[in-house]
């Protein structure tokens, strides 16, 4: 008899890249029409300097959405994703500015700070068996008072640390093309994506990062230590939000240690927009970027029409419901 390793892994993907190709498209479409119709609302909005800062904004929500994605294919949730990049970008600033430590060891140690957090909340959920909901909801509030109890409650400058600024706002490209200054930020963004993208779809860990997410109980019925893939998934998670950490206390130069909250919420949305089931089992790296661009388009979008911003959240918690009740609807119809 075959064993999962054998079998599922390579119907199961060639499956979901099928059922997930009509999300994927529908998301595109999506997208390319809140381009036109904030383009025909306000000719402020195609200009360059303004597709720069949806951009930008999407480098650091679509590492996020990259982190929340791994994890939501496995049937779970992380809701410590914003805190954890705040965290991250603390650590970075004590390494840094506090120790005065070399630039790539405050790299190293947000992106290490992230991994061990994520490992901490994948053996909540894999060997204490909390639900991901409250396991992740209490690394949440865990992290935010680290955070403040780190930084002192202020803000950490990074003004002592040469080329920091530039992880983030500079452009390789920019210096090759004038025309194309694209922040490295973008480049990040999308090396990161390229990276998870192959782990899932070329490696064992993301194998089975869709066949938790598919039948956990029959993954663990053939041997496989389930447990122990799933805490590598979270602690994968975990360094991408150290990566986002960076990114956006590059983006601000400094780490404030009260930002955070309502991250989570974005990056989850991205997810869900871009075709990755709630239920686990199927997703993708390319649909998680789309719904990022959608989501950094929208709010883009509304700030240029001078939306109120509390009629901004508004609009994004419409999003989240609606793209939960699509993501059900698609689960009914493969049934």
């Amino acid at each position: 008899m075959k064993t999962v390793e054998e079998t599922k892994p390579v119907n199961l993907l060639s499956r979901l890249t099928d059922t997930g190709a009509h999300q994927k498209l529908l998301a595109f479409a999506s997208l390319i029409a809140l381009l036109i119709a904030f383009s025909i609302a306000s000719p402020n909005f195609m200009q360059t300097s303004n597709m720069i800062a949806i951009l930008q904004a999407t480098s650091v929500n679509g590492v996020l959405a990259i982190a929340a994605t791994l994890v939501i294919i496995t049937g779970g949730i992380d809701l410590s994703v914003g805190t954890l990049m705040t965290f991250c970008a603390v650590i970075a600033g004590v390494v840094l500015t506090y120790a005065g430590m070399p630039l790539l060891l405050g790299v190293m140690a947000a992106i290490a700070a992230g991994a061990l957090c994520g490992l901490c909340s994948g053996t909540f959920v894999a060997k204490m068996k909390i639900p991901p909901f409250i396991a992740t909801l209490g690394m949440m509030l865990i992290l935010k008072g680290l955070s403040l109890v780190i930084s002192g409650t202020r803000p950490i400058y990074f003004n002592d640390t040469p080329g920091f600024d530039q992880i983030s706002r500079g452009s390789l490209i920019g210096e090759i093309l004038p025309s194309l200054p694209i922040p490295n930020g973008v480049l990040i963004l999308f090396l990161v994506a390229m990276a998870a993208a192959y782990i899932l779809g070329r490696t064992v860990l993301g194998r089975y990062t869709f066949a938790l997410g598919s039948n956990e109980e029959a993954v663990r019925l053939s041997g496989v230590n389930t447990d122990a893939w799933k805490m590598a998934i979270y602690a994968l998670a975990g360094g991408i939000c150290g990566i986002a950490g960076i990114l956006i206390a590059s983006r601000l130069n400094s780490a404030q240690p009260a930002l955070g909250l309502g991250y989570e919420l974005e990056a989850i949305a991205a997810v869900v927009i871009g075709g990755t089931s709630l239920s686990g089992g199927r997703g993708t790296i390319i649909g998680t970027l789309i719904g990022a661009l959608i989501m950094a388009v929208l709010t883009n979008g509304l700030r240029v029409l001078s939306v109120a911003q509390e009629w901004q959240t508004v609009v994004t918690g419409a999003i989240i419901i609606l793209a939960v009740y699509a993501d059900m609807v698609r689960r009914r119809q493969a049934k």
